[in-house]
């Protein structure tokens, strides 16, 4: 089969630290041409793959001080794809909103993953190109109002391979915070989870530009080196031990989490998760086996004492059973099979379609 990624260009694929989507998208890329698909990736040109690599920047957009309209990238970039469109199957874009208008023009169709949240902005375009085909990366992130046509729900994944398992915390024991420093995250409350309880906490992520405040009031104040730690951005390894070491990674967000790739990564190396009951985290966390779900700060609190009943084996083996990229990487392709055999039905070319069959 032929695809095209279309990635965002803000962050390299795989990003060299914090990067959720471009992740995922890495993965995918990467997977989809383990089994032999033809895959053209549309990204940054820093960006690292085995597909087809297509760039319109040289470099992740965040990294260039020298740009300073990031659409006008964007715009160049889907035109790009847009325009090659006869040379794919099926375009499959992570880019939140902006495909939406390029998609209708051509014959190739467009599914779009929501990797982010819905605003009363973003609303506006998504309800306007409601036919068109979206994955939801889990259930909670749907809102069945905008009576959008979601044809699945894929579960991001990681390869498993290149976690380290860790079949106990370090000593002494700490808590982990991985991820954006900012509100939705919840920083603060890890901090407060860590005061009251008396636990040291490492924190690692990125501050982005509308977060600087944000860190410089809320967070850097209780910053001591000793209790409350900050070590900047993680890379994968870094990460990998960061949350393997950890008695416990704490995950206080404060909205409709769509994912949380933090969660599974923590699993994936044998830590359990305390998270905050909202959005994805019911379906990525097993309440009571490889972490607890809580209501708000002070059930977290208390569910730091019932960690060490958890088995870190069996976190591992959640991961693996749920979130590995081989079984992300099918869900996509039943998504573009899907897909196809509607468009080939409409148009009355089963012979296509058989011909699509045979590669997957």
């Amino acid at each position: 089969m032929r695809i095209a990624q279309i990635a965002p260009l803000w962050e390299r694929v795989p990003p060299p630290a914090y990067g959720g989507t471009e992740l995922v998208v890495s993965l995918l890329t990467e997977e989809l041409v383990r089994q032999g698909h033809e895959v053209t990736l549309f990204a940054s040109g820093d960006s690292i793959t085995q597909a087809t690599l297509e760039a319109v920047h040289p470099r992740a957009l965040r990294l260039d001080n020298s740009v300073k309209e990031y659409g006008i990238y964007e715009m160049l970039q889907l035109s790009q794809v847009y325009q090659r469109a006869d040379e794919f199957d099926i375009i499959h874009s992570h880019m939140g909103c902006s495909a939406l208008s390029y998609a209708p023009l051509v014959k190739t169709p467009t599914v779009h993953t929501l990797h982010g949240i819905f605003t009363p902005d973003n609303e506006k375009m998504f309800m306007h190109a409601r036919k068109q085909p979206y994955v939801s990366i889990s259930n909670a992130q749907r809102e069945p109002r905008l009576g959008l046509n979601c044809v699945a729900t894929v579960y991001n994944g990681i390869d498993l391979s290149t976690y380290t398992f860790f079949p106990k915390p370090s000593d002494p024991p700490y808590l982990a915070f991985l991820g954006r420093i900012s509100p939705e995250k919840g920083t603060h409350h890890a901090i407060e989870i860590a005061k009251r309880s008396g636990w040291h906490l490492k924190i690692a992520g990125k501050v982005d530009v509308v977060d600087v405040e944000y860190y410089e009031n809320e967070i850097k104040p209780h910053i001591d080196g000793k209790q409350i730690e900050y070590l900047g951005e993680a890379n994968h390894v870094q990460k990998n031990i960061l949350m393997g070491n950890a008695y416990a990674t704490l995950f206080p967000i404060t909205w409709r989490e769509p994912f949380g790739l933090v969660m599974i990564e923590s699993m994936a190396s044998g830590t359990p998760v305390i998270a905050i009951e909202m959005g994805s985290t019911k379906e990525v966390i097993a309440h009571g086996k490889t972490g607890f779900l809580c209501k708000d700060v002070e059930e977290c609190i208390a569910a730091i004492d019932k960690v060490a009943s958890l088995n870190r084996q069996t976190c591992r083996d959640h991961v693996e059973a749920n979130f590995s990229v081989r079984r992300m990487a099918e869900g996509y392709l039943e998504v573009y099979q899907q897909i196809l055999a509607k468009r080939f039905a409409c148009n009355g070319h089963a012979k296509g379609m058989a011909q699509i069959s045979n590669q997957l």
